[in-house]
């Protein structure tokens, strides 16, 4: 499992999104991105965490932050999962891993002390010309977007 090292140029990808434009990670240049992976819709912890991001997504927008919610469930999952939460991040779909294989984020973890192959919750902050500033392996999900919030205001600096 390779990941892009700090300080680097980000994996490119593009990727189709529920409200239909898609999102090319090239297309974002100018401005900083945050890429958070998810392992999937509509549960428990997945929920929580789109949730905060998208409570926090106003002020990711005044400092001209794009966040986009990855995972590898399809277009049709992540509309009905936003529609249900009212999710306001883009979310992507991924179902063919382009992005999650190109950051590293599928491989052994476990889960409630079972050991399997899946997605592994991480975030990724890119700064504005396109390399990766921060990343996190998520391991306690609430509180972590404002984590990323108050890192995105450093970069802003």
């Amino acid at each position: 499992m390779t990941k892009p090292e700090k300080g680097r140029k980000a994996p490119d990808f593009e990727l189709p999104t529920a409200d239909g434009a898609g999102f090319r990670l090239s297309a974002a240049l100018g401005r900083p991105v945050v890429l958070y992976f998810y392992p999937e819709d509509d549960t428990e912890g997945c929920t929580i965490e789109n949730r905060e991001f998208s409570a926090l997504l106003p002020e990711f927008e005044a400092l001209g932050v794009t966040v986009v919610g990855i995972s590898p469930d399809t277009v049709a999952s992540h509309c009905k999962f936003r529609d249900k939460h009212a999710i306001a991040t883009v979310l992507a779909a991924d179902p063919e891993h382009k992005a999650i294989d190109a950051y590293g984020v599928w491989g052994p973890k476990v889960t409630f002390g079972h050991h399997m192959i899946g997605l592994i919750r991480s975030t990724f902050l890119i700064d504005a010309r396109g390399r990766l500033a921060e990343e996190w392996r998520v391991t306690r999900i609430k509180g972590h977007a404002g984590k990323v919030l108050d890192a995105a205001r450093a970069l802003a600096g």
